[in-house]
């Protein structure tokens, strides 16, 4: 009696230190059929974290009596087909509550096979700008106008961007049902508005040769903030892979801070070509998958960072373990990317 109350005692610390994204995450991983090491290693939590969070979440579930659960007719399933396609119902949560409602005495389980046994797959969100109509046509005219550059002029490009990174773990994992080949539709993306806290800002470039050399932005980002790191770490990484400024194309987003007059000047100055860029297009610069890359193997860190300076001295050593091959395919696949977004008409992209 006494080692239950004491291994009831340490699962609840063991809880208290998940925030509630990360146990939705959890339980959300799990329900569509990971194992616990699957979870384990995509949460970057330990195995037993996640079997106590588990048995913790499950012992107090209500479930169906065994036997009395009814099979989906072909017109449950037809209902079900049609709303997951037109987003009606976005979850099996959700469609398993509708049923429920119409008085069908079906599992949750019984649902998720369904949808299975139909040719969907569940897929984690990925988080997408929302595009208007003038980013569509944006993105597209800036693709016909870049349809027939080469690997080889993509190569002389310098990407860059700036990323939020948190202390720990997840922003919230979500899920949502598509069969492959299915065109993207809104209702299978996290969509996102740029911009937001947290809690620590980076800025990075990466090159052909390699990465280029990344920094921490300190408090809110102005101006001269960002002359101040083209001026430093830009300049430094031109000169570390022995650029010649007259032969690259530096890119950057449309951030205000990017197309300030200051920011204009100094390109201006340096004699450095300035890549157009459309506005709500992260999936067309391959910087983005470095973040995703280095965020991920932040994730893995048993233990969480004691604070910013810990935080960062971590993004520094895994930001320059990045080899120049990893950034060479990311580059390498720009033309491809360009193509994505001609079939899309200026639409949402898989990269």
């Amino acid at each position: 009696m006494l080692e239950d109350i004491h291994y009831s005692i340490f699962s609840l610390l063991t809880m208290r230190t998940l925030s509630i994204d990360v146990q939705k995450s959890i339980i959300s991983l799990l329900e569509c059929g990971n194992s616990l090491r699957q979870v384990a290693r995509q949460l970057g939590l330990s195995i037993s974290t996640v079997s106590k969070y588990k048995n913790s979440h499950t012992s107090g579930m209500k479930e169906l009596k065994r036997g009395g659960v009814a099979k989906l007719s072909e017109r449950d399933k037809r209902q079900i087909r049609r709303h997951i396609l037109d987003g009606t119902w976005k979850t099996a949560h959700e469609a398993h509550t509708h049923l429920v409602r119409e008085s069908k005495e079906v599992s949750l389980t019984t649902v998720y096979r369904a949808l299975r046994s139909m040719g969907f797959v569940a897929r984690r969100k990925v988080k997408k700008p929302l595009l208007a109509r003038r980013h569509k046509k944006a993105r597209y005219e800036w693709a016909m106008a870049h349809k027939d550059w080469t690997v080889d002029d993509w190569r002389r490009v310098i990407f860059s961007d700036e990323t939020k990174i948190n202390i720990w773990g997840s922003d919230g994992c979500q899920f949502s049902w598509k069969r492959p080949g299915d065109p993207i539709q809104p209702h299978h993306l996290d969509l996102t508005v740029k911009h937001g806290g947290g809690s620590l800002m980076m800025w990075g470039c990466m090159t052909y040769s390699g990465i280029g050399y990344g920094c921490q932005i300190d408090g809110i980002m102005k101006a001269d903030d960002y002359c101040r790191i083209l001026s430093t770490s830009l300049k430094d990484t031109l000169e570390y892979w022995q650029f010649d400024k007259d032969n690259v194309i530096f890119q950057q987003d449309n951030d205000p801070k990017h197309t300030s007059k200051q920011a204009k000047e100094w390109f201006v100055n340096e004699g450095i070509e300035v890549l157009p860029w459309p506005a709500q297009s992260p999936d067309l610069n391959p910087i983005e998958n470095l973040w995703r890359a280095l965020k991920i193997r932040l994730a893995r860190y048993e233990r969480k960072a004691k604070g910013i300076h810990e935080l960062w001295e971590r993004c520094d050593k895994e930001w320059n373990e990045f080899t120049p091959e990893v950034c060479r395919k990311y580059i390498d696949s720009m033309p491809d990317r360009v193509k994505a977004v001609l079939k899309a008409k200026g639409g949402h992209t898989s990269y």
